[in-house]
């Protein structure tokens, strides 16, 4: 989509990171990598103000979202805010405007390749690996949390206790990578995530990343979906940005804030 065709917002778009996620590694004043690499800058070339914060990385749903919260109030001290937050960020979102008094500062959260169902990856990685690493993390002082908040079970309890809040807009991406696309870091999990619950991003069905009023299902694996690049789709000279893809988000968005001011 064209910068020209992507709505300016009324209000300020936060990106939020998943599990391990950051904003940017700089080192000597040079971006080195982005975890939103060109969707920040397309979204702000059509004059959205664009915030990514830096949240940590293992600690549970509860302790992000109030680190969320903490960086909104600071950054956006008052007005409101639209959300889109990839896999566990979109948790995080949706704990902290249903449980930490953020609902009246949010107007709208998409959530991308967020399990919200749980993943098939996380059952398995904590049913056969918890008792090995839960003392090394406890160890070196490190949250293992999230790792956990993302099981088929607790992500079930936390559905039945974090309701979406009305008046807030939901809106959802789930990510399908075809075999021939999927990278050997991939192909493991992807097959468990293929036999518990079919198509999937890698790590996400489509069934889990499914909510809110409105759902998009884009090729491409877990990362790709934050505009990663396959490397394999790139090889072949098929791999396409899918920032622009945001610019559908924002136009979505922007339709929808302009159907609840009627």
């Amino acid at each position: 989509m064209p910068d020209s065709l992507i709505p300016k917002l009324d209000a300020p778009i936060v990106l939020v990171h998943g599990l391990c996620g950051y904003d940017r590694i700089v080192a000597f004043g040079r971006t080195l990598k982005d975890y939103f690499p060109g969707i920040r800058e397309k979204l702000e070339a059509s004059g959205n103000r664009v915030l990514v914060p830096r949240l940590s990385c293992t600690r549970g749903v509860e302790a992000q979202a109030g680190e969320l919260k903490r960086f909104i109030l600071r950054r956006v001290p008052t007005g409101p805010v639209h959300l889109i937050g990839h896999s566990l960020g979109g948790l995080d979102s949706r704990f902290m405007i249903s449980k930490l008094d953020m609902a009246d500062r949010v107007r709208s959260l998409t959530t991308v390749g967020t399990p919200h169902r749980g993943s098939p990856v996380a059952d398995w990685g904590v049913r056969r690996f918890g008792r090995l690493v839960a003392p090394f993390f406890q160890a070196l002082g490190i949250s293992y949390q999230a790792f956990v908040d993302l099981t088929s079970a607790v992500c079930r309890r936390f559905n039945e206790t974090v309701p979406d809040v009305p008046g807030v807009r939901y809106f959802s991406v789930a990510g399908v990578c075809e075999i021939q696309w999927v990278g050997s870091e991939w192909r493991f999990p992807h097959g468990i995530v293929s036999r518990a619950e079919g198509p999937n991003d890698g790590v996400v069905s489509v069934a889990s990343a499914t909510w809110g009023e409105h759902t998009d299902v884009w090729s491409g694996d877990h990362l790709n979906l934050v505009n990663w690049p396959n490397r394999h789709a790139r090889k072949c000279g098929l791999w396409d940005s899918l920032a622009p893809d945001y610019g559908r988000i924002v136009r979505r968005i922007a339709e929808s804030s302009r159907w609840d001011d009627r």
